[in-house]
């Protein structure tokens, strides 16, 4: 993850209370990672979880207004009873 480390960075204040900046520190200390560092990280967590939910929500949107043939849903559903592994 060598994002920020080629970006320009921006300082940018956040305000937070003091437990969570506590619980913060802890799990930045155990991975041994700033404080700054941790939140950058989650940051980038949130913005692709946003991404990854706009996609499934593209997808969504494509098969409801263009709903699969039943034909090939019943042809693929056949294939891949046939050639499922045996669990």
């Amino acid at each position: 993850m060598f994002y920020h480390m080629v970006m320009a960075r921006r300082e940018v204040l956040v305000q937070l209370d003091d437990e969570l900046v506590a619980r913060l520190d802890k799990l930045a200390k155990r991975a041994e990672v700033s404080r700054s560092e941790l939140l950058r990280r989650g940051a980038l967590a949130i913005l692709q979880a946003d991404e990854w939910a706009q996609a499934d929500k593209r997808l969504v949107e494509g098969y409801t207004k263009h709903p699969p043939d039943p034909v090939l849903l019943e042809a693929s559903e056949r294939l891949a009873a046939e050639t499922a592994p045996e669990w």
